[in-house]
């Protein structure tokens, strides 16, 4: 039983909501090996399994595993599916807790919590906790506790059917991929972009991805990193398309005409750029990085708006608030922060000065850019790009490490 989230609220929108909610979930239970049914109930979506004949039962811990990655569902309950009659409801509360008590402690507390959702259920939902309660106790003796129980049995009755349930776990909540529009991540190898993707899934962004390497002068595992974090990032979502743009020789040229101490805002100002022309072709609304107000000196609050006045299209930052350690105790909770310690040439560390500008002033910046041709440089870097599915292709084919004849 997969319980709705914030759609629960959206009012004369919901039903939207939920259709695109199906979607996404059809889309991660795809490729399962065995026959998988859905159905939609009020605010609660069923997902099933069983051997019909004509295929293979899906094992309940894999369909979990699917089911909870899928971003709108707040909370997802296995459970036993039973006739929507008392005595078969009696056998599998007892059952379950039997079960509940081998795994456990022969004297583990239990509580009952009964709701009918079909009101011509004759027994109140109350006065049906408490019966199933004494059956409980009658067959397998064990004590009750209503405020503070080792197991809560959870029984949703419907019209045809019944759900018990003994284990509640979390979902990962927020409104439905797609829901929110399109959106373009600004992907590096670090902690941050990718839990901001994460975060930006949750509002309902549907996301693809865009990975500036430092090509020629850098190997090409940087790129090897970006994909595999799209691709454990595409478990939270339908297939998004990573971007990987080679942008050295451009990080050269603005280094050639004297960018200095406003080296790495310029480059960051180019990445924008590049990442505005490639959502508008992707037909994105936004872009989105994992930028942190002060973590680091590009990331002061002027450096920051120096960087949005170079965007034609609105820029998100998720984690703007976030300390370092919150990021990365999430980016260990949606499964990238193993990724993100792999090491890397990172564009962003390619010809770095000495000293970074903490407070860049938009003239002195746009004196350097008048010294290039950028609409060119942005044009070259879009055609140089690669473009992958991650977790639908084989990976970044063809990069090659550069070698050492031209490099910085």
């Amino acid at each position: 039983m997969l319980k709705h989230g914030e759609i629960f609220l959206r009012g004369r929108n919901r039903e939207h909501f939920e259709a695109r909610l199906r979607d996404n979930l059809r889309l991660a239970l795809r490729g399962l090996e065995g026959s998988v049914w859905i159905r939609k109930e009020p605010n609660v979506t069923v997902v099933g399994s069983e051997s019909d004949g004509d295929g293979d039962a899906v094992g309940l811990d894999e369909l979990v595993e699917r089911v909870r990655r899928v971003i709108g569902f707040n909370t997802v309950q296995p459970a036993v599916r039973v006739p929507s009659t008392e005595e078969d409801i009696y056998a599998a509360a007892v059952a379950e807790l039997s079960a509940a008590r081998d795994e456990a402690h022969p004297r583990i507390t239990f509580a009952v919590r009964a709701r009918r959702r079909d009101k011509n259920f004759p027994v109140k939902s109350s006065r049906f906790s408490a019966l199933i309660g004494a059956r409980v106790q009658a067959e397998l003796g064990l004590p009750v506790d209503l405020s503070a129980p080792d197991v809560e049995l959870n029984v949703e009755v419907e019209k045809h059917e019944t759900y018990v349930s003994r284990v509640r776990l979390r979902g990962q909540g927020g409104l439905p991929v797609g829901t929110s529009g399109r959106a373009l991540v600004l992907l590096s190898g670090g902690y941050d972009s990718p839990v901001a993707a994460y975060r930006a899934m949750r509002r309902g962004l549907r996301c693809d991805f865009v990975h500036f390497t430092g090509a020629p002068y850098t190997n090409p595992s940087s790129a090897y990193k970006a994909y595999a974090l799209a691709r454990e990032l595409n478990r939270y979502q339908p297939d998004g398309k990573l971007h990987i743009v080679p942008m050295g020789a451009a990080q050269k040229q603005l280094a050639i005409v004297g960018a200095g101490r406003y080296q790495v805002v310029a480059q960051r100002r180019l990445m924008v750029r590049a990442a505005g022309e490639l959502a508008r072709r992707l037909h994105a609304e936004t872009l989105v990085t994992g930028d942190n107000l002060g973590q680091v000196a590009s990331q002061t609050l002027k450096n920051l708006a120096a960087v949005d006045e170079a965007s034609v299209l609105p820029v998100l930052r998720p984690l703007v608030g976030w300390e370092k350690q919150e990021i990365i105790d999430e980016a260990r909770g949606i499964g990238t922060a193993d990724i993100s310690v792999l090491p890397d040439e990172d564009c962003c560390q390619l010809l770095t000065p000495e000293k970074v500008t903490t407070a860049a002033r938009l003239p002195d910046l746009e004196r350097i850019e008048r010294r290039l041709e950028m609409d060119e440089i942005i044009e070259e870097l879009l055609d140089s790009a690669q473009r992958l599915t991650p977790g639908a292709d084989a990976g970044p084919s063809g990069l090659t490490a550069p070698s050492c004849a031209g490099t910085a």
